[in-house]
């Protein structure tokens, strides 16, 4: 059989693991097991948005509308743009997925910070594109040189503000300047899966509103801060142009009826996302008060994560797991010393560290 060249050599994407499997594993009860290594919200998903899930199990016998009439109708009023600006993906990872379908070819390339997303590169290694790599700037995207490095080839830049799996976040200025010099028959994918958790952050939605940057496209997530990473919901927002090209590779009925559901509930719950974020700052700042203490290197973070030095991270990594705390290492991301942790509830947070402080000195 001929399978594509192209997936010889294909990295596979590693996600945090998940508590039923280190449970299985380690022989642990799984309620004794806390997850920090996903970025997913502590407090869970929206009560309005598990109300709605309970209304609308009952037909899950019948396909999902095809189209998500009234979750895109909402958010396109939230958001002040057009419905025919809008795609929704399961997950934003679906999104780079149409973006690649729609101008990635063998001997086209993409460019990429040195830190970034792990998807980029190999889905653009997946339709036989090359990656650009570009060094990174105190672990974040330095902008002007990922500008430099685009070339006659280069078909998208992807840039993810605030960064995963760094949480650094680039100057507004920069980000400006940038949007504005990235040459115009180069499309900009700007991953805002995090931008909820700012407080000032750069508002790109009114270039695509008024028609300015037809060649940007911003990406953002039910996953984080609305705590629907389980149904898989993201979406992209861009010029009517492009998202018409985008829904030509988009499978039929990719958003799930509950899913459906529970985002569009989800949007109503202002009261869900402030908490998130309060808990969100307390807990940044609880870790960071703390590595300075422990005198432990880390990068300053505007996710909802944290990137620390601890040494051995694949040896920190199995040490935690052991005491029921599952984190991330970072070896997959060139960075082996480092782990990265989820800011969870203060008392998963407390657990975390102590888990942290024990594996450190084994």
């Amino acid at each position: 059989m001929n399978i594509s060249p192209f997936l010889k050599k294909l990295p596979v994407y590693q996600p945090g693991r998940p508590i039923e499997e280190v449970a299985r594993e380690l022989n642990l009860p799984a309620e004794s097991i806390i997850k920090v290594a996903s970025n997913e919200n502590p407090f869970g998903p929206s009560p309005l948005a598990l109300a709605a899930l309970q209304k609308a199990i009952g037909g899950v016998n019948l396909y999902p509308d095809g189209n998500a009439f009234y979750l895109k109708q909402k958010l396109a009023a939230k958001l002040g743009v057009e419905t025919a600006n809008l795609i929704l993906g399961n997950g934003s990872n679906e999104i780079i997925e149409f973006v690649a379908h729609a101008l990635l070819a063998p001997g086209t390339n993409v460019v990429v910070s040195q830190f970034c997303f792990a998807i980029y590169p190999i889905v653009a290694k997946m339709f036989g594109a090359d990656v650009i790599t570009v060094p990174a700037r105190d672990y974040g995207h330095d902008l002007p040189a990922m500008l430099k490095a685009i070339t006659p080839d280069t078909r998208i830049v992807f840039v993810a503000n605030p960064n995963n799996p760094t949480g650094t976040r680039a100057p507004r200025e920069e980000v400006i300047k940038f949007v504005n010099d990235v040459p115009d028959d180069v499309l900009l994918v700007m991953d805002e899966a995090y931008i909820e958790f700012l407080d000032d952050a750069v508002d790109l939605v009114p270039l695509i509103r008024l028609g300015a940057r037809k060649n940007l496209v911003l990406m953002r997530t039910f996953s984080k801060i609305y705590g629907l990473a389980g149904l898989r919901v993201g979406y992209g927002i861009a010029d009517a142009g492009l998202i018409s090209a985008f829904e030509k590779v988009r499978q039929p009925f990719n958003i799930n009826l509950l899913a459906q559901a529970a985002a569009l509930a989800a949007l109503d719950d202002e009261e869900h996302v402030r908490k998130t974020r309060a808990n969100n700052f307390g807990g940044l700042q609880f870790f960071e008060k703390t590595f300075r203490r422990l005198n432990l290197q880390f990068v300053p973070s505007s996710a909802n994560f944290i990137l620390v030095r601890v040494g051995e991270g694949q040896r920190v990594f199995d040490a935690m797991q052991k005491l029921g705390v599952i984190v991330r290492p970072m070896g997959g991301y060139q960075l082996p010393e480092w782990i990265r942790l989820s800011i969870g509830t203060p008392q998963e947070n407390e657990r975390s560290l102590g888990s942290l402080e024990k594996s450190l000195v084994q």
